[in-house]
This record gives structure tokens, C-alpha cells and sequence, in this order.
């Protein structure tokens, strides 16, 4: 049975190469260049209650097979109780419930906090990742459309919003 822990800057390594799969491969995730373990150290670093990263190891301590965190929605004061919440699964891992887990884990641990409203971006089309957050209750409350452009493509942001 995979095991739900706090991450530490230890995980930069491993939760590097978890998001660079998506960075080179994907539009899931904006960012072009990939990211070293220093700078995932650095976001890793601002975790408090609040802003949680938790990682899911497998038994066999086979590297990480996947992330979720929370961040600050905006920095403006009147933003304070709402988080932009993200998950990363490793590739070989889809599909089998894991990355259910991993987020009702994140969930559960800022409804222990003063955090009032989650928001989830998620590029369109991605079926699996709209799926999975309506499941666990969020609601679809907007599209940007063409926001973004990654590999010679304008892409469109869908929004969530689960109230904790």
C-alpha cells in the first residue's frame, strides 16, 4: 500500500523528474523549460500548513510515484483562504486511483486549516484530470480560452472550485 507523507526538499530530486516528464511532453503544465531539484527545492521550501506538499512513495521505495500541493491563489491580502491546489502522478501510474488518494489527502489536511476555496486549473481537453475533480467535488466555473501557447498550439484553461 503506497505511503502519503509530507514532502521534504530530500523529494526535489525525484518530484523534478515527475514534472519535467510534463513540461517536455505534455500541455498540462505551462512552463517550457524544465526545472532543476534547486528551484523545485525552493517551492518546496514554502510549506506550511496552508500550503502543503505531500508526496506518495510506493512500497518498495521505488522513487516517488507522485505529488499534490497547494499554493496561494494571488498574493493580495483578500486572497488569503483560497489555494491553487495541483497533482502529479508519475507516467506509469495513471488510472489506478492513486492520484484520488493522494488529493483527498491534500484536501483533508487544508480543511484543517483556515483555507475556505480550492482552485484547479486544468488545460483543455484533459478528460482523466476533470474526472477526478469533479469526483472529489469540484465544480467547473469558468474557461479561458487561448491563454496559453505551448508547442505551436493556443490552449484554452478550464477553472475549478471546491468550497472547503
Amino acid at each position: 500500500m503506497p505511503t502519503i507523507r509530507p514532502a521534504t526538499l530530500e523529494d526535489s530530486v525525484p518530484i523534478a523528474q515527475i514534472y519535467n516528464w510534463y513540461i517536455e511532453n505534455s500541455v498540462i503544465t505551462f512552463e517550457e523549460a524544465a526545472v532543476s531539484a534547486g528551484d523545485m527545492a525552493q517551492r518546496i521550501a514554502v510549506t506550511d500548513a496552508s500550503r502543503p506538499w505531500f508526496v506518495l512513495e510506493p512500497d518498495d521505495s521505488d522513487g516517488l510515484l507522485g505529488y499534490a500541493y497547494a499554493m496561494r491563489w494571488k498574493e493580495r491580502s483578500a486572497y488569503r483562504f483560497s489555494r491553487e491546489v495541483s497533482i502529479y502522478l508519475r507516467q506509469d501510474v495513471h488510472g489506478a486511483g492513486l492520484g484520488r488518494q493522494l488529493y483527498e489527502h491534500l484536501i483533508a489536511a487544508l480543511r484543517e486549516t483556515e483555507v475556505h476555496t480550492l482552485i484547479a486549473g486544468i488545460t483543455l481537453p484533459n478528460d482523466a484530470s476533470v474526472a477526478l475533480h469533479e469526483k472529489l467535488g469540484f465544480k467547473r466555473v469558468g474557461v479561458f480560452e487561448e491563454v496559453g501557447r505551448k508547442f505551436d498550439n493556443y490552449l484554452n484553461v478550464g477553472y475549478w472550485q471546491l468550497l472547503i
